[in-house]
């Protein structure tokens, strides 16, 4: 998940390289639509990115499936998580879709070229329903089950509430309104990102907690000699 919170940013490398693209005004997808010279590279970055959002979410899930069946203890966050794990996995499935049904050309630099691009603009839909899905119900399983997940309980909503109208100032385009939308696109796409490292630091939290056991830091009383018995 920390990998997958820099990839997703990869977007920053069309500022050291020729991509004809103004990020003011483009959508990043634009970086690997099908006619663009470095296609393969900036889809290749989404595709890593995805696979390895996608595994974490089952690796994160699996997890938590087995502390459970070992515990025997269920409860109504650990169905809000197992939901929140799923989304994320529905998110890298549908950015693997965004990379493979791509936008035929860029709106944003080629005249005709139309900024709705339906199989595209579908997966994308389906890409932020999913990652919004993931922070409001991995957000609602911290709020329920507190000691578990204190990062996403503390800093969960403080991503989500940005990160939502950031999306929305993005559709100017699909509506007729295009310009200055590749700004808010961006700082979407690194709340994203901050979303991934938060997951990365809480997962990693847990893991430590599990490897030290329940027991971990409580002080062990020493043993106090007795002394032998005396023989007469």
């Amino acid at each position: 998940m920390a990998a997958a919170a820099l990839l997703y940013n990869g977007w920053l490398l069309e500022f050291v390289l020729p991509t004809g693209l103004d990020p003011r005004h483009s959508y990043v997808s634009e970086l690997y639509a099908a006619d663009q010279p470095l296609r393969w590279l900036f889809g290749g970055i989404e595709s890593v990115c995805a696979v390895l959002v996608g595994g974490g979410a089952l690796l994160a899930g699996g997890a938590a499936s087995g502390i459970r069946s070992r515990t025997g203890i269920r409860s109504r966050a650990d169905w809000w998580a197992r939901s929140g794990w799923w989304a994320l996995l529905g998110l890298a499935l549908s950015s693997l879709a965004d990379v493979y049904l791509p936008m035929r050309c860029a709106p944003s630099v080629e005249p005709g070229c139309e900024a709705v691009h339906p199989w595209h603009t579908a997966t994308s839909a389906l890409a932020h329903f999913f990652v919004f899905a993931s922070m409001a119900l991995l957000g609602r399983a911290a709020a329920t089950d507190a000691p578990r997940m204190p990062l996403i309980r503390r800093w969960g909503t403080w991503v989500l509430a940005p990160a939502l109208p950031t999306a929305v100032c993005t559709v100017g385009p699909l509506i007729g309104r295009p310009g200055w939308h590749g700004i808010p696109q961006r700082a979407h796409l690194t709340l994203v990102g901050v979303w991934f490292a938060l997951l990365a630091a809480e997962l990693a939290g847990s893991s430590r907690q599990t490897a030290r056991g329940p027991g971990a830091g409580r002080e062990r009383v020493p043993e106090v000699a007795q002394p032998a018995a005396d023989g007469g």
